[in-house]
């Protein structure tokens, strides 16, 4: 919405995982780290996105119980984003973090695939997200805060699109180093 307070709770957000790490080792299975940071964030993030982010984690965490696959990622990711859909009301086009997620899930879905490999879907997704964030730009909002302002006014991508994007990009980085 411009008023920076999206930036300000994924800064506070990084920090508290920062911290997190360097207190002790995040768990291993895949499930319990999703769950861990579910928590994390819904205590140390705060705001709309702290919510949204904890239940699409803890939806996220369930296919990963008894898996820990290709395609149990992309089932996260779908889980993930049906919670944030369900509770959260918004949708695809609406002008919002989801925008960029179900872009991102869209492009996992070749995680399904039997000859799958994780680094190029994962870049893929990257790329669908950053272009849906920048597609938000000209989207006339339909949920969220910016759903408030005069669509004349709206002239950045949606702040929480373009940090979904940002948020996958360091998980990719992060990946590949």
């Amino acid at each position: 919405a411009g008023d920076g307070d999206c930036g300000h709770t994924h800064a506070r957000a990084a920090r508290a995982i920062q911290e997190w790490v360097r207190a002790r080792p995040p768990p291993a299975a895949p499930a319990q780290l999703l769950s861990s940071l579910a928590d994390l964030l819904l205590e140390k993030m705060g705001g709309s996105s702290g919510v949204l982010y904890g239940l699409f984690l803890t939806a996220a965490s369930q296919p990963l119980l008894n898996r820990n696959d290709l395609p149990a990622w992309a089932d996260a990711m779908d889980s993930g984003i049906e919670a944030m859909q369900r509770y959260g009301g918004a949708a695809p086009g609406d002008r919002t973090m989801l925008d960029s997620l179900c872009a991102a899930a869209r492009a996992l879905h070749a995680l399904r695939s039997p000859d799958a490999d994780l680094l190029p879907a994962l870049a893929a997704a990257v790329q669908s997200a950053e272009a849906a964030a920048e597609a938000t730009r000209h989207m006339e909002a339909g949920a969220g805060r910016a759903s408030y302002i005069s669509s004349s006014q709206l002239l950045q991508p949606d702040p929480g699109a373009v940090a979904v994007a940002a948020v996958l990009r360091a998980v990719l980085e992060g990946l590949r180093s």
